[in-house]
């Protein structure tokens, strides 16, 4: 009795152990298909929206209850826009048409955040009233001088069509769609066999402190930088240039001990408000060993090279740079445009599923093209 029962345990003990074997096998199966990014930059430079490019491409876009959500944010960062304007106008010194005045007291009087699926009727003839104000416009002008959103101008110009019956948000008034990311948010997708995970954390001082806990067995960093805010101070610290401010984020990234051997993926990111800002805003203001000028192509240059020349292991890290436009809906799909470069490795696969979600323009700096991505190697 006591063999037999010996060899029942024995054959439980043996199944059991398969078994783990074989969940083991599966984990690191479904591991090695895993792709992991962090997604890194200082506030608003850019990395919710890659999360909303990388759902409109790979997640099918967005359906109609999900736009319909969108509503009550647009509206909100409309005002919001609106109501910065107005309240900066008196510290600029700028005045506003006394005929605008019952238009400015409705806007003062809304709350922060609107609720309801439709702009009031009020509200949106206040914002268009106020639109055509040219102490308005003066102050749009001077928009470094405080801090206004990114997309003010573009929803102002869409006023109409926004307070309109029926009104439904586009793929493109989504991506322009401002809320603060706090705390720590993952977007997960699939491109063939390969499982996409990306982090998307909170870009202003106070959220820093959260990153540490997506840091182990990252695959690549992804850091944008937005190069139309050479000009702007931080939303958190009045007294710090925001181009200033990335750089020291991307030192500080680039070189921790986290991060020694993970290549990263830098995004210089709103190249479209940057080109729209040098003639009025020389770079040398704010960096003043600068000398091209307004040269945009020059301007790109200098601002690629301030931030790859802080990349203190150039042995072992890679640095893949790109120029882009972030709000861009005309996308490359690189892994399809030349068979002649096909993505063998995990880190070229991810880079090309990133550039996906852009519409960019590349340049490569004293370096090599890999794969039709520029590693740079700068000599410092």
């Amino acid at each position: 009795m006591g063999c037999v029962q010996s060899t029942g345990v024995d054959s439980d003990a043996k199944a059991r152990n398969d078994e783990i074997e074989n969940q083991l096998r599966r984990d690191k199966m479904l591991a090695k298909n895993e792709i992991k990014m962090l997604l890194l930059g200082a506030g608003e430079s850019g990395k919710s929206t890659v999360l909303k490019q990388m759902k409109l491409i790979h997640h099918g876009g967005y359906n109609d209850s999900e736009r319909d959500s969108y509503k009550e944010i647009i509206f909100s960062n409309t005002i919001q826009s609106m109501r910065a304007i107005l309240e900066a106008m008196p510290q600029l010194d700028i005045s506003l048409s006394p005929q605008n005045d019952a238009r400015r007291a409705v806007i003062l009087a809304l709350p922060i955040q609107i609720e309801g699926d439709v702009l009031p009727r009020d509200v949106a003839d206040a914002i268009r009233g106020l639109w055509k104000d040219p102490g308005v416009k003066e102050a749009v002008r001077r928009s470094r001088e405080f801090q206004l959103n990114d997309s003010a101008v573009y929803y102002f110009n869409a006023i109409d069509r926004m307070a309109a019956p029926g009104y439904l948000p586009t793929d493109q008034d989504i991506l322009r769609s401002r809320v603060k990311t706090t705390g720590i948010t993952e977007t997960t997708f699939k491109v063939g066999e390969l499982t996409y995970r990306l982090f998307d954390v909170g870009g202003q001082r106070s959220e820093r402190k959260k990153w540490i806990h997506c840091f182990e067995n990252v695959t690549a960093l992804v850091f944008l930088v937005s190069l139309s805010e050479y000009d702007q101070m931080l939303y958190e610290d009045e007294s710090v240039n925001r181009m200033q401010e990335a750089l020291t984020l991307f030192d500080s990234i680039c070189n921790s001990r986290w991060f020694v051997k993970t290549s990263i993926i830098l995004f210089l990111n709103k190249i479209d408000l940057f080109a729209e800002k040098l003639p009025t805003s020389p770079l040398s203001d704010y960096f003043p060993d600068y000398t091209g000028g307004e040269n945009y192509d020059a301007a790109c240059d200098y601002l690629l090279h301030r931030f790859v020349a802080l990349n203190q292991n150039a042995a072992t890290k890679q640095i893949y740079a790109h120029y882009t436009c972030a709000t861009d809906t005309q996308q490359i799909n690189c892994v399809e445009c030349d068979p002649r470069y096909p993505p063998t490795d995990t880190l070229t696969r991810v880079w090309f599923i990133v550039i996906e979600a852009y519409n960019f323009r590349s340049r490569s700096l004293r370096g090599f093209l890999t794969h039709r991505s520029f590693h740079i190697q700068v000599q410092v």
